[in-house]
């Protein structure tokens, strides 16, 4: 995705209906799944370990 807000960036994605669920968590870092709003399909992959995006996911393990 080569955002340098990775919180803002889901957010963005799930505005526009996109769905997300988390593939992997470790201490600190979290790997998102983005998925397309009519069928699941993965479209990328978000992995990283900032603040505000693991914040945003808290403990869910999907999104809208």
């Amino acid at each position: 995705m080569g955002d340098t807000d990775p919180a803002g960036a889901l957010r963005r994605w799930e505005d526009h209906g996109g769905t997300w669920r988390v593939v992997g968590r470790s201490e600190g870092q979290v790997a998102v799944s983005l998925r397309r709003c009519d069928g699941g399909e993965e479209v990328e992959r978000l992995v990283s370990g900032d603040a505000a995006l693991l914040d945003h996911i808290g403990t869910r393990t999907e999104g809208p």
